[in-house]
């Protein structure tokens, strides 16, 4: 099963829309669960970190393989990303994603992380970067299945 906490709500109808057809396509190979915790609006960066920290613990199992999604994390290839997931899987049968509000993670939940993952040095809004992060999974399934989509 893949879980993937993400920090604020999908405002944007095009980017529902995208989220839920890569679900759909999704749930022919896993189950995936979408938690989506409040976005903190506070002046302070530590108060907003340390509150976003304490809802995202709240779905962290201590039994998931913790993926953090970091612009300081390890930047993979398709290919690579896919031979990571099928490994992690001989180990554990959940992965649970993480992705960070406007301020990124507080530095507990990156401690907790079993993998930083990088998908560019750039910075992406973190509504948009869902569909990204979805897109790239159901990418690892075709892969890890040997069926056309991946070039």
């Amino acid at each position: 099963m893949i879980k993937i906490i993400c920090v604020g709500k999908i405002k944007e109808k095009y980017l529902k829309y995208a989220i839920d057809e890569y679900l759909k396509r999704l749930s022919k190979y896993t189950k995936v669960n979408i938690i989506e915790v409040e976005d903190i609006d506070n002046p302070s960066i530590d108060v907003t970190l340390l509150k976003e920290k304490e809802n995202i613990e709240k779905y962290i199992d201590s039994k998931d393989y913790v993926i953090t999604l970091e612009i300081e994390g390890n930047m993979l290839s398709s290919m690579e990303l896919a031979k990571k997931i099928n490994d992690i899987y001989l180990n554990y049968s959940n992965i649970t994603f993480i992705i960070g509000g406007s301020y990124g993670l507080h530095n507990s939940i990156k401690e907790r992380s079993n993998y930083k993952l990088s998908f560019s040095k750039l910075t992406f809004p973190h509504q948009l970067f869902r569909v990204n992060l979805l897109e790239q999974i159901y990418r690892v399934y075709k892969i890890n299945n040997n069926e056309s989509y991946h070039k």
